[in-house]
């Protein structure tokens, strides 16, 4: 096992990179997995780290020595607890970091058929919190316009948990070109709808379009959508907060095909 005691050491400094930019991951189609339960549901999705980063006690767990074993025989590399601070964002540094490729989605839009367009989500938080329900409710794909957040930051893949790994996540779309290639119905939540979500048949196949925070989705793609869709909110809130609202329209959409 090979050991980093200096901020200075280069591949340290490749790591950082990766952990604070966006540019960098996108130009290294890598990223960085922080803790065992993302590195685990790495593992089960059939795919292999470049290379793994430990603290000092990570030696010591039981959790991350049966994950090193799992990952064979990739390269391992023990930081200095200091360094490996610097690269995990948790305050509670589990121990255990991973080096991947950032997976390429197989499929197009004309292959989906239950898909989650999101427009300009910006909150890393909510984005990641749609990926996972995304993968719950088992979508196929997420296709991402350019003003989203970063799919792959330490934050969204700290919230979706593990989501990242079930799904075909299109990052930097066209989403009018994306809407008009589905085969089958676009959903569009909009405050403004007067159609309620529980009234749509969801049991083909169907994209759900979800807009920004604060702005909600543009009008090119209200325009383009089937249908606009509005959830029933009989207390004294006036909106949800967008990753609740894709929540429900997308466990609707499994309770009705089930």
């Amino acid at each position: 096992m090979k050991t980093i005691q200096s901020c200075d050491n280069p591949f340290f400094k490749e790591l950082v990179k990766l952990a604070d930019s966006v540019r960098q991951r996108a130009k290294a189609g890598q990223t960085l997995l922080d803790g065992a339960h993302l590195l685990a549901a790495y593992l089960d999705s059939g795919k292999q780290p470049q290379h793994i980063l430990l603290n000092a006690a990570a030696s010591h767990n039981a959790e991350i020595a049966a994950l090193l074993e799992r990952a064979g025989d990739v390269s391992i590399t023990q930081l200095d607890d200091r360094l490996f601070a610097e690269l995990s964002e948790l305050k509670t540094p589990t121990g255990i970091l991973a080096l991947i490729d950032i997976p390429q989605p197989a499929g197009t839009m004309a292959d989906s058929r239950f898909a989650l367009l999101l427009e300009d989500i910006q909150d890393p938080g909510n984005l990641g919190s749609m990926l996972r329900s995304a993968a719950a409710a088992g979508c196929d794909a997420v296709f991402l316009s350019t003003g989203c957040a970063d799919a792959w930051s330490p934050k969204v893949l700290r919230a979706a948990m593990g989501g990242h790994f079930a799904l075909d996540i299109h990052e930097r779309q066209d989403l009018l070109g994306v809407a008009r290639a589905f085969p089958g119905a676009l959903l569009a939540a909009s405050l403004q709808a007067t159609h309620s979500l529980y009234d749509c048949d969801l049991r083909g196949n169907v994209a759900f379009l979800v807009g920004n925070e604060g702005a909600g989705l543009s009008a090119g793609l209200l325009d383009i959508a089937t249908q606009t869709i509005a959830i029933l909110m009989p207390g004294k809130i006036e909106s949800l907060n967008a990753a609740a609202a894709t929540a429900i329209c997308l466990f609707e959409a499994v309770r009705q095909r089930m």
